[in-house]
């Protein structure tokens, strides 16, 4: 009678990955997207002030400044 369950051990399937594999890259992108993106910010935000006065400084030179040197 052992002989008809003489089948092996069990072995477990291999377990289909492909679907946790493509969430994970997923979730790894929309990660790297939003820091990315949060570095931008933070960047601009360090630098906006200093960047829109050296732009106001420079559109008074290029507007006020060369033409009444010049004489235009």
């Amino acid at each position: 009678m052992a002989e008809e369950y003489d089948k092996g051990v069990p072995m477990a399937l291999a377990p289909q990955m492909g679907a946790i594999d493509a969430t994970v890259e997923s979730i790894r992108y929309r990660a790297q997207l939003i820091a990315r993106n949060q570095k931008l910010d933070s960047g601009v935000a360090a630098t906006g002030i200093a960047g829109f006065a050296a732009g106001f400084i420079f559109s008074l030179l290029i507007v006020v400044v060369i033409p009444v040197a010049f004489g235009l």
